[in-house]
């Protein structure tokens, strides 16, 4: 199984997902690794009344392995409530490039 396929299952299993979005982002970034750096984006009602870190730590705690053992090295978290996520519009921020890569 692949790290996105991976880390997909286990958000699935493990919240109600309303929205989600997992995008690789490795391309942006220096290395040969294709499956390094992600961009995670996750609308569920379990999030509603935490604070943003204790949202990550949630998510953390799900790939924690493939952040220490893996492949994985980077993966940006953008976690809201339902609400939130209407608030917004449904928009997330891009993501930069890292140091090294397209100048």
């Amino acid at each position: 199984m692949s790290v996105a396929q991976t880390i997909e299952q286990r958000v699935k299993d493990s919240f109600t997902v309303e929205y989600f979005e997992l995008l690789n982002e490795s391309h942006q970034h220096a290395g040969p690794a294709t499956e390094s750096h992600f961009k995670l984006t996750v609308v569920a009602p379990e999030f509603e009344g935490l604070r943003l870190v204790q949202r990550h730590q949630k998510v953390y705690a799900l790939i924690q392995e493939l952040m220490q053992n893996g492949p994985l090295h980077a993966l940006s978290l953008h976690l809201f409530s339902p609400e939130e996520w209407q608030k917004r519009g449904g928009e997330v921020a891009e993501s930069p490039n890292c140091r090294g890569v397209g100048g």
